[in-house]
């Protein structure tokens, strides 16, 4: 297979195809995956056989190992293909002065060598080039589709090995005819793209050039044909994500029972967090756990858990197996939430303090926005300061009101407000400064909101103070709970089984039972 030597790629518009990918994934998909993950909550399992379940532990040889890795390895394409409408498979592209790199060159180089010498000999030597064209001979092969027999019978009568190799050993072979026929193929296989790359190679006169060039021209074809292949498949892969998805990962599951571990973890942490939001300080211990235990439901645990993913640290906490094949996508949005939220804290600073001189102006609002964005630019990375950058952000914003109160006519802030505003704007920096709670509140209450509705068409109003980063918001929220739907249906069968047992058992405690309710 093409792919086992490429890797794929999340190329920058990944994520804002993912809404649309849920979209028509949620119309092939029948919602009766998602019904059933609920009603699986609240259900005998004995009930089921299909439903997942963990083996006891055996032994388990290197082979079923090997196919295990490859079923969860197919199950990760699957699912990229599905999730992501832009997705590609693209070729390896090594540092400039990494190992991997100079190894490729040099080996390379030493076959091309090899080549060159052999044909240079008297008589030629022909072994590595009957070698190219035994392989050349197989890509071409592989573009053709079926009942193009013709073709296929005409590709093996010209490339026919044996009667190369004869014709090799008499001194009768024509590598310029052979090559010429070989170029003529792939301007016929190739993809307009390409035609401009095909047309170069007849330029090249020369034997080991002409097919490096061959080579690196079909390495680009196959990635054509490749990516024409995943995105006529993507209906049908669709239609079957959810059972194929669900059913390798059970495989995994059978010989590997602990698969779950960091699962039943981050279910049990937001089983733990879900309780002590509950009880109210005038509350007596056993009314507070009655209360406690009443409120718990598989849908809030789940809701809560999910909520996690915004605030997780990916780089120090494993995320759990059930999310591993959407944790970029999860991570990069919590990077942009991340974004949006400082823009939110300074936006809503901003208007606080100097709103009268702003108001009625959304194109100023709007530069003081992407002003803010800019100077935030790399606010990810390790060597990121934010104090330094607050009070670079401040010093801006200042400057830019000013400037705008100068063209209006209007007197300019006094020193006394600057020195407030900037005050304000570098105190977000403190994790409980007020504004960052207020809005990381109200942020983490329109997402929680969000997850509630079962249909995606349905519109959560943004709260009040998020108005600068409501489409921001709005986009992000949609992608994430795109992730999430597909999630339950996938493996909501594994929560169920994994909270029948965490809740049943503290509830057995609390003497009391769990809601069932979505």
């Amino acid at each position: 297979m093409p792919f086992s030597n490429e890797k794929h790629s999340l190329n920058d518009e990944s994520l804002n195809s993912d809404t649309e990918s849920c979209e028509r994934s949620d119309s092939v998909n029948s919602s009766s995956d998602y019904e059933y993950a609920r009603q699986s909550f609240s259900s005998d399992s004995s009930s089921k056989p299909s439903s997942p379940a963990s083996s006891p532990p055996k032994m388990v040889s290197f082979d079923d190992l090997m196919e295990t890795a490859k079923g969860l390895s197919n199950m990760t394409l699957a699912h990229e293909i599905v999730m992501n409408s832009n997705f590609q498979m693209k070729q390896i592209d090594l540092p400039p002065q990494s190992l991997q790199r100079k190894v490729k060159e040099i080996v390379h180089k030493a076959f091309w060598d090899c080549l060159e010498a052999q044909l240079n000999q008297d008589p030629p030597e022909y072994h590595h080039a009957l070698v190219l064209l035994g392989e050349i001979k197989e890509i071409l092969l592989s573009f053709l589709i079926p009942g193009q027999n013709r073709l296929r019978n005409q590709i093996s009568e010209v490339l026919d090995l044996d009667l190369i190799q004869q014709q090799a050993e008499h001194s009768a072979i024509d590598i310029h005819k052979l090559a010429a026929y070989i170029i003529s193929l792939m301007g016929k296989f190739c993809a307009p793209v390409r035609d401009d790359d095909v047309k170069k190679l007849k330029s090249v006169t020369e034997i080991v050039p002409l097919f490096r060039e061959i080579f690196h021209v079909l390495d680009l074809m196959t990635m054509d044909m490749i990516n024409f292949t995943i995105q006529n498949i993507r209906p049908h892969i669709q239609q079957c994500s959810v059972d194929y998805e669900r059913s390798k990962f059970q495989d995994f599951l059978n010989k590997q029972p602990n698969a779950l571990d960091y699962t039943t973890q981050w279910l049990k942490e937001s089983i733990a967090e879900v309780s002590a939001s509950v009880p109210s300080s005038d509350t007596s211990p056993s009314d507070a756990d009655r209360s406690s235990s009443l409120s718990l439901s598989p849908s809030s645990v789940l809701n809560n858990g999910y909520l996690k993913f915004l605030q997780w640290d990916y780089d120090n906490k494993p995320v759990p197996e059930t999310l591993m094949t959407d944790r970029s996508r999860l991570q990069e949005l919590q990077q942009n939430l991340n974004l949006q939220r400082l823009v939110a804290y300074i936006m809503l600073i901003i208007y606080n303090m100097v709103g009268a001189t702003i108001s009625g102006l959304p194109e100023f609002a709007d530069k003081l926005k992407r002003v803010i964005v800019v100077l935030l630019e790399g606010m990810h990375g390790k060597t990121f300061n934010i104090e330094e950058t607050l009070k670079t952000i401040s010093v801006k914003v200042c400057s830019e009101i000013n400037q705008s109160l100068t063209e209006r006519g209007y007197p300019v802030l006094n020193n006394e407000n600057q020195t407030n505003l900037t005050g304000q704007i570098c105190s977000i920096a403190e994790e409980s400064n007020p504004v960052r709670t207020l809005i990381n509140n109200r942020i983490e209450q329109y997402i929680r909101n969000l997850l509630s509705i079962s249909n995606l068409q349905k519109v959560s109003v943004v709260p009040g103070g998020l108005a600068p980063i409501q489409a921001e918001l709005e986009e992000i929220g949609s992608q994430y709970v795109c992730i999430i739907k597909y999630n339950i249906q996938v493996y909501g069968p594994f929560y169920s089984g994994i909270l029948r047992k965490l809740l049943f058992n503290n509830l057995t405690s609390a003497g009391t039972t769990v809601s069932h309710s979505p």
